[in-house]
């Protein structure tokens, strides 16, 4: 992401500095990994808001075990539902099961110029410092509505957020425009990439191992298929298309998973790859899956000549579509001003994925701008930088001056 950093530079930050570490020490207590209830998090968020004037609804999954909460605090004039702002934030985070933190990463820790603890950086801070000012928008009163949007499983696909937006467009709620808090350096982001996610399954035929023309190794038909991945992603390097604005400037190919096989006396059977195509806006992804297709295919006359019921099939596991917002619209405007960066140069883009597509899909338009940085995310000993929360409080309290009476 090739955007300056803002142009004040703040000196040493010590803890006693920041109004939100309460906050986010609160939010970090509590262990809201994706996989468990959110609800305590979430009621805690609700009585917050409440507490301030904030009309506040809940959507639940099917469990009704996790809740996304969207809160409205008033325009002056009392109006509720049009124009606006949205400050979006997940309240999930990834596990810590396996990982050697120094810390207890469900308390956070202040050491040297540091913060550390799950979800300091993804994205806990950035949420926990837009309810510290909840005491001074009350008190100097909106122009417009102020939305907040709590969503849970952003970790997993992005999931609980389509429910909360489903239910804000039902609702009839406008914004004229939203920031999602995901760790940017408190860059100013203003598209990311899009990303499909695919499961290929290969089917072979089972024989001793001995007997290796006998049989087809669903194993190795897939190894063939994840090196002409690999080879894709080589030419998406080397040749482009590139938009350099992006921290990775090229469409990227990526395998995660692969898995196969029972024993090494027996040719595998099965063999299942998952792999992702986060792509820019200069590559079409279905183009780049019907070449990796393609190849597949053309594995399939040996197999057949071996064992007619082999195959090959693909399976679309998920879409998070890309986003982009004019650099010269409000949003990004009020954006560059709140950051301190010049709106000729200040744009970044990343290429990790956000709702802030989401967002945008629904005729929102969305900025990405967080404390900390990716890098950090999902990592043991988790931390974001004194100076990084100092930035995101200075980037709200000029929100504030933009979007208050007085």
């Amino acid at each position: 992401m090739n955007a300056p950093l803002p142009n004040q530079t703040l000196n040493a930050v010590q803890a006693s500095d920041l109004a939100a570490l309460p906050l986010i020490e609160k939010w970090v207590s509590f262990a809201s990994v994706s996989r468990d209830s959110n609800l305590p998090i979430i009621e805690f968020t609700r009585e917050l808001l409440e507490s301030h004037g904030a009309q506040c609804r809940l959507s639940y999954d099917d469990s009704g075990k996790k809740a996304n909460l969207w809160a409205t605090l008033p325009a002056a004039d009392g109006e509720t539902k049009t124009g606006g702002l949205v400050l979006s934030g997940h309240t999930d985070v990834v596990p810590v099961d396996g990982q050697p933190w120094d810390t207890d990463p469900f308390k956070a820790e202040v050491i040297g110029d540091k913060l550390f603890g799950r979800g300091v950086t993804d994205m806990k801070s950035f949420s926990a410092t837009a309810l510290m000012m909840l005491p001074e928008l009350a008190r100097r009163k909106l122009k417009r509505p102020l939305h907040f949007a709590f969503s849970y499983d952003e970790e997993v696909g992005c999931i609980g957020v389509r429910r909360l937006i489903a239910d804000m467009v039902d609702q009839g709620f406008r914004p004229a425009g939203c920031i999602v808090g995901e760790p940017t350096g408190m860059q100013v982001v203003i598209a990311h990439k899009g990303k499909h996610a695919y499961k290929t399954s290969v089917r072979g035929f089972e024989a001793h191992s001995s007997l290796t023309p006998q049989g087809v190794n669903a194993v190795e038909i897939a190894c063939e298929f994840v090196a002409n991945l690999k080879a894709m992603h080589r030419r998406l390097v080397e040749h482009g298309p590139f938009d350099e604005i992006f921290d990775v400037p090229h469409t990227t190919i990526h395998t995660g998973v692969i898995a196969g096989g029972t024993a090494l006396n027996i040719i595998p059977r099965d063999c299942d790859v998952t792999w992702e195509i986060r792509h820019h806006h200069l590559n079409a992804p279905v183009l780049l899956f019907n070449e990796a297709k393609a190849f597949a295919d053309s594995l399939l006359p040996a197999m057949h000549a071996v064992a007619p019921d082999t195959g090959i099939t693909h399976k679309l596991n998920s879409v998070l579509p890309g986003f982009a917002t004019d650099a010269g619209s409000d949003i990004a405007r009020l954006c560059f001003a709140c950051a301190d960066v010049d709106a000729s140069t200040g744009a970044g883009k990343v290429s990790f994925g956000t709702e802030a597509a989401l967002f945008h899909q629904v005729g929102v338009p969305t900025i990405v701008c967080g404390p900390g940085h990716i890098a950090q995310a999902h990592q043991p000993n988790e931390w974001v930088t004194l100076e990084q929360l100092a930035w995101c409080e200075r980037f709200m309290r000029r929100l504030a001056n933009e979007i208050c009476l007085n």
